[in-house]
């Protein structure tokens, strides 16, 4: 062999010629005739080979385009050509169960829609063939179905991140063009979901009456499935200020992120959250103002706006996070926006290094500080966010569970498929939405006892189970004020 045990695949074969002679070449050729007469089988790789310059992915003229993106690719070289050149086609985001990637794989089982898929028609359009670049319809249908779970940021082998090549791809797409209603509809709701809240039963008259909520659901381009979220009759925000602090002199203090979701929706996880941290022995303060991190902007690639809206993040937030203050999030994918979208979509600035660094969630803050929960003997069901698990991680919440001896079941269902608001549009969406609970999240919980908890910390993950299922999951917070609450009267 010219270089040892790996001789015969196509870098080498067209010398075997001289490694074997031409005879046995012939008689390779023969055989491969007789048992491949239309040569489908590998073709160009032993017999009649390629020579080791030609059919290559990237030949020796491969010059991608130099591109302005907004993200910074700091593991790329700064370069979306080279984030595209990922996959080596390994396929694990082609595995049926197990894990989250990829869920619109497990759903369609279709290439198309794997992240392998994906990445293969993004590696396309950067070679410069007939792809339109940015203007690809091509890539935007491939694109379409992915949740942007970052399930694959996690799991897959070589690190594709999708979810940051989608949004990049549809910054450049709809640059200088509007977008889907949807975009609006649910890429603002943190601008929007602030007046609204200020006539709460108003909004959800229009959202939630017969013919009514038809018409809005039409005009915003969701699911008539779905039922719109509910606003609050009082924010968060609002209850913290009439309420105030209730820790005692001299506490360390904690700043609490009070999301959109549960600010205007489901302010009972941050009042479970102050009850737990003052319990802890922190003293609780909010931004000075109402803010949101920007989240569903990814969705629909408006990254301008989520850049300005971090920027306005960093400016209230400067004085804290300066002083070593603990930032605590509620909402797992809120947090990660300032754990992974943040130093990418800023990385020159020293503070959104600080709060990626300081941001954490409310397990990951008690397990750090080694509190101890009280104990609440009952079972668990739980069903871990996507960006969960890809960008923090379970180990910290699993932790505070075992220690309040929660006999919890974390549930391998992947994604729940709701995904912030890919299940609530509406079409293909919201079936591919539905099918991804179907497959382990929703018939794990129709068989679970009607005692045993439902834990889920985001508010995607809730919703869809109350959606799928009609059990109401209660955020880690909630768990821990219930034993708090149980200690208390024991």
């Amino acid at each position: 062999s010219l270089s040892g045990e790996h001789g015969d695949g196509q870098s080498k074969a067209e010398f075997l010629p001289k490694m074997f002679g031409p005879e046995v070449v012939e008689a390779f050729r023969e055989f491969k005739t007789i048992w491949d007469p239309r040569w489908r089988m590998n073709p160009g790789k032993v017999v009649q080979p390629y020579r080791m310059d030609e059919n290559l992915r990237l030949g020796a003229g491969y010059r991608p385009p130099a591109v302005q993106t907004h993200f910074s690719y700091p593991d790329d070289q700064g370069s979306f050509a080279h984030a595209a050149l990922r996959c080596v086609g390994v396929g694990k985001c082609r595995r049926m169960a197990g894990g989250t990637m990829c869920p619109s794989f497990m759903v369609t089982r279709e290439e198309e829609h794997s992240t392998r898929g994906r990445s293969r028609i993004l590696f396309e359009m950067m070679r410069g063939t007939e792809i339109d670049l940015w203007r690809s319809e091509e890539v935007l249908d491939a694109l379409d179905l992915c949740l942007s779970c970052k399930g694959c940021k996690a799991e897959c082998p070589v690190g594709v991140d999708m979810a940051t090549y989608k949004a990049e791809f549809l910054s450049h797409y709809y640059e200088g063009k509007p977008r889907p209603r949807v975009a609006y509809a649910m890429g603002l709701i943190g601008w929007w979901a602030r007046p609204a809240s200020r006539l709460p039963r108003a909004a959800n008259f229009v959202t939630h009456a017969p013919g009514l909520a038809g018409l809005v659901k039409r005009a915003g381009g969701l699911a008539p499935q779905r039922d719109a979220p509910s606003f609050a009759r009082q924010t968060f925000r609002t209850w913290y200020r009439r309420r105030g602090s209730r820790s005692r002199p001299g506490s360390p203090p904690v700043l609490l992120w009070p999301d959109t979701f549960v600010n205007y929706f489901h302010p009972e996880v941050g009042r479970a959250t102050v009850e737990v941290l003052e319990a802890a022995g922190y003293q609780v303060r909010l931004p000075s103002r109402v803010l949101c991190c920007g989240r569903p902007l990814y969705d629909y690639g408006m990254l301008d706006t989520a850049g300005r809206w971090l920027r306005a993040v960093l400016k209230v937030l400067r004085e804290p996070i300066r002083a070593g203050v603990p930032v605590i999030g509620m909402e797992p994918s809120c947090l990660a926006v300032f754990r992974d979208e943040l130093p990418n979509l800023l990385p020159k600035d020293e503070d959104a290094e600080r709060l990626s660094r300081q941001a954490v969630l409310l397990s990951e803050f008690l397990q750090q500080r080694g509190w101890t929960p009280p104990t609440l003997h009952r079972q668990a069901i739980v069903q871990g966010h996507c960006h969960h698990r890809a960008v923090m991680g379970v180990g910290a919440e699993q932790a505070v569970m075992e220690k309040m001896g929660l006999d919890a079941k974390i549930l391998d269902s992947g994604c729940c498929g709701l995904a912030g608001s890919f299940g609530f549009e509406a079409g293909e969406k919201y079936d591919v939405s539905m099918k991804a609970g179907e497959r382990v999240l929703f018939p794990a919980l129709r068989q679970a006892p009607l005692e045993a908890l439902v834990l889920a910390d985001g508010f995607s993950c809730r919703t869809q189970i109350e959606h799928g299922t009609g059990r109401r999951a209660m955020h880690l917070a909630e768990v821990i004020g219930m034993a708090l609450r149980q200690e208390a009267v024991s």
